[in-house]
């Protein structure tokens, strides 16, 4: 989503944010104001240890290593402004823990980054006190910048601060990363006692990996203050970062924390629970637009994760857009998806929100697989796919559809540390017919796998190196950071993972494809972020050879918040993205990006001949099931269905904006491409909420013939649809094939209920006024039918079509078992356009399936609530007559 046009549905007045004022007061108390240079102080406080024994430091740069933690002396997130947090971290070889000493006078010594030697370590606001901070700040000379290293023996020393005489300090002796140094008096403990020179990086505990040093792992015994000041540090690089290279992942131990989490570009805030409610934040998990004046419509590359959040107002915000998602969360309040300006969203899974929803100016969003106290908002497109509390199907207005159940769906795979204190991944099982989140009623049903099983990889590994470790049966975990790959990492065993965290980012470099993955069963991809190179690549990630034909139905190969870009940072070339030759594939939540814009710091990389891309995603395997699909700006289709049985459960585009003219935008003798194709070959296809925008901005006057283009067969069905014309820049000529109004300047928007037309609307026993819908709101395979007061439940609205099928919630009103007797049971099965799930309405008023030639009946003669829908040869009689939505046909076809 650009900036350059989005609908503003509210005004532009920014709302006050309480829980965002507790955030800064909090911040301001741990880490102090950083925006006046420290005094000089040129007198030094009263020693409190007398010194006289000093040592001369090595020469050139050093580690320095505490005594007590074995963990070095370490610059927070590598960065050396004023202000820098001076750490203890595990050691790691990288250049935030080399420091250099230079003589002063007198046996002190300025300690500086190797990075910067200029930023050295600092008593913080020239403090006299126990507890001063240390941060890096530009040497001024000041006796509170300077040092003396005191000799211990056996290679140890202790540092004293000439304007305090306190000595440099681990807080209460801690053992952790990520915690902030301190003065404090010296006693001679090891906390205070380091080593000077290049130390083996000691061994993790059994079960406890090495991360590197993009990953903050924080644990309930470190201070509110430690873990504010660190978070806040992450924000402040990341908060503006749009294409930058930095990658961090937060993690937070079960337990329970005081923190507000303002969550960043390229920025996983994960609880490292089993369950979402073995961490609590109290305290708030956001994403604001701050930094772009309320529009979050580039608020991309983010996520919160595993989390239970207990915001102080009762409220917290998730202002973002695409490749954010807020996944396996429990939030005891309410939730506000904008920040007053225009927004361009996004999904919610797995989650659970206490309170309501309230979209505002989101323009299209998904919410699957979660439980919700209610939703206010519309705008587009908005769709909810087993979600407990979801708004009845209302499409167009408001923007609402709802499907009852996700037919099959594996939820993403999940760093967490046992009981034990052991590291671990948990795979989810795959969920049939699945309603409301996966964890709420106990453990979530899946394996887990221990954290030895996999290789741990590092920016700076290569392709042969991944490519090693998974000849070796090892499962791979990619820590934060951009991986340049010079050849195709090949998944190629049964039931491999394959987990990025921090939004870890492989590039393909060369031309190369970034990632295979063999036709087999069970296969998982996570939390990556998949960059084109300069070099044009035919494809970025191939999932099963061409000609796969095996089935996985039982065992189905999962992608998950996996993204593909092409341009913004480079000027990356790919023909195209995504290609699934396997069957039976799920998507979860995928955006596929050819960039339409840059910024300041990267450009010349975005232009319709400067980051060519011709696909984003073809579809070649069998019973592909797409949830949370976003492609964008690709110059031809931008999604090739050539499989049968697919089904797509939303669907966000935009066309690429930079069509020349007309002419260089033609698909043959049609103007432009559609955003989504089934191939002419496919005889069965459904798809759920669609939108697909145009913003012709370089030359208004392109036109695309359609968004969607279909063959017109029976089993092909779209629900939901919509065109935009995104500020009257460009024509949408028709919605699917020639049907559908278009969007263009004079009427922007355009909409189709069903393709093939249909209608819905309730269907109402004449004699008695009731509805007929899915008994107890169920909508499992073989759910019965019954009549019951017409209350607005979403199982109570039908959609009926000329195909002869009757629908809710994404299943089809069947005779169990195709039966033809008397009493044959009336259910709820899905779609497979059997003659079991065909219907036809006569002028009497009789709805009739022909294969067994009887109409739909009330048992018993009844019209009390409860009664079950059944088949009977027709009678005439009035618990057989119904009142329906137009569109089935009227007679046997």
């Amino acid at each position: 989503m650009s900036t350059e046009y989005a609908r503003d549905v509210h005004p532009s007045r920014r709302r006050m944010r309480s829980y965002g004022l507790v955030m800064a007061a909090t911040a301001m108390a741990a880490m102090g104001s950083l925006t006046a240079a420290p005094a000089s102080a040129t007198t030094a406080a009263t020693t409190a240890t007398p010194v006289t024994a000093m040592a001369a430091p090595p020469s050139g740069s050093t580690t320095v290593v505490n005594k007590n933690s074995g963990k070095c002396v370490d610059a927070f997130a590598a960065a050396t402004a004023n202000g820098t947090a001076v750490q203890q971290y595990r050691c790691n070889d990288t250049d935030a823990q080399l420091w250099r000493f230079q003589p002063t006078d007198s046996g002190y010594y300025r300690v500086g980054s190797a990075i910067d030697p200029a930023q050295v370590w600092d008593d913080k606001d020239v403090s006299p006190s126990d507890g001063g901070q240390i941060q890096l700040w530009s040497y001024s000379n000041g006796a509170n910048q300077q040092w003396k290293p005191v000799d211990e023996g056996n290679g140890f020393y202790h540092f004293v601060n000439r304007f305090s005489g306190k000595c440099l300090d681990v807080p209460a002796a801690s053992t952790a990363d990520s915690v902030r140094l301190q003065q404090y008096t010296c006693n001679g403990s090891a906390a205070q006692s380091f080593s000077m020179g290049a130390p083996a990086a000691p061994a993790p505990a059994p079960g406890t990996p090495d991360l590197g040093p993009n990953v903050l792992v924080f644990d309930p015994s470190t201070s509110a203050a430690t873990v504010q000041s660190a978070v806040n540090g992450v924000f402040g690089k990341q908060e503006r970062n749009q294409f930058g290279g930095q990658r961090y992942a937060l993690l937070f131990k079960p337990g329970s924390y005081d923190v507000n989490v303002n969550v960043g570009f390229y920025t996983q805030v994960l609880g490292l629970g089993l369950s979402p409610d073995d961490v609590t934040i109290n305290g708030t998990v956001h994403a604001e637009a701050d930094w772009f004046d309320g529009n979050a419509t580039q608020n991309f590359w983010r996520g919160a994760e595993n989390l239970s959040v207990t915001p102080p107002n009762a409220s917290d915000r998730w202002a973002v857009s695409q490749a954010a998602p807020y996944r396996r969360m429990h939030l005891r309040g309410n939730l506000a998806l904008d920040d007053g300006g225009w927004s361009s969203g996004g999904l919610i899974a797995d989650s659970k929100i206490d309170g309501r929803v309230n979209s505002g100016s989101q323009q299209q969003w998904l919410t699957r697989g979660s439980q919700i106290g209610g939703w206010s908002g519309d705008n587009w497109n908005h769709v909810f796919a087993g979600v407990g509390g979801a708004p009845a199907t209302s499409f167009p207005t408001p923007s609402y559809t709802t499907v009852g159940t996700t037919p099959v769906i594996r939820e993403k795979p999940f760093l967490y540390v046992d009981q034990a204190g052991d590291y671990r991944v948990f795979v989810p099982a795959l969920r049939r017919d699945a309603q409301g989140a996966s964890w709420t009623s106990g453990t979530t049903a899946g394996s887990s796998i221990p954290i030895g099983d996999f290789f741990i990889a590092k920016p700076g590994n290569t392709a042969a190196d991944l490519n090693a470790a998974l000849e070796a049966g090892k499962n791979l975990l990619f820590t934060p950071g951009v991986y340049h790959l010079t050849d195709t990492i090949k998944v190629t065993r049964p039931d491999t993972v394959v987990l990025g965290l921090g939004l870890a980012t492989l590039q393909a470099d060369n031309g190369v494809m970034a990632m295979s993955v063999a036709d087999v069963d069970g296969v998982k991809v996570a939390g990556l972020l998949i960059e084109a190179g300069t070099t044009k690549s035919p494809v970025l990630m191939q999932v099963g050879p061409a000609g796969s034909g095996a089935s996985h139905a039982d065992n189905s190969t999962s992608l998950h918040d996996v993204y593909f870009r092409i341009g913004g940072p480079i000027a990356g070339k790919a023909a195209q993205s995504l290609v699934i030759n396997s069957s039976d594939v799920i998507g979860d939540h995928m955006w596929l990006w050819r960039a339409d814009h840059s910024d300041n710091d990267h450009p010349g990389t975005v232009g319709w001949t400067t980051n060519p891309a011709d696909t984003g995603l073809v579809v070649n395997g069998d019973d592909v099931t797409m949830y949370g699909l976003f492609v964008e700006h690709y110059q031809k289709y931008q999604v090739i269905w050539n499989g049968d049985g697919g089904r797509t459960y939303f669907f966000q585009n935009e066309l690429p904006y930079d069509p020349p003219t007309q002419s260089a935008w033609m698909n043959g003798a049609t103007k432009g491409y559609a955003a989504y194709k089934v191939a002419d070959s496919v005889t069965q296809h459904e798809a759920w909420g669609l939108g697909s925008y145009a913003f012709f901005n370089v030359n208004p006057a392109v036109v695309e013939a359609h968004s969607f283009e279909v063959p017109d067969k029976p089993d092909v069905k779209f629900h939901s649809l919509i065109t935009v014309s995104l500020g009257g820049k460009g024509t949408i000529s028709h919605v699917v094939n020639n049907t559908g109004a278009a969007a263009n300047s004079g009427s922007t928007e355009s909409t189709l209920k069903n393709y093939p037309a249909g209608s819905t609307g309730t269907i109402t026993n004449r004699a008695s006024g009731k509805c007929i819908g899915a008994a107890g709101g169920n909508t499992v395979n073989g759910t019965a039918v019954d009549l019951y007061s017409c209350v607005g439940d979403a199982t109570q609205q039908w959609t009926v079509s000329s195909d002869g099928s009757i629908r809710t919630a994404g299943k089809c009103l069947d005779v169990a078992n195709s039966a033809t007797n008397d009493g044959a049971k009336v259910q709820l099965y899905d779609c497979n356009g059997s003659a079991a799930q065909k219907w036809y309405f006569t002028p009497a008023f009789d709805i009739v399936n022909p294969h067994a030639d009887k109409c739909l009946d009330l048992t018993g003669n009844s019209t009390a609530d409860f009664t079950k829908v059944q088949l009977w040869s027709c009678t005439g009689a009035s618990n057989q007559k119904w009142a329906a939505p137009s569109g089935l046909p009227s007679a046997a076809s």
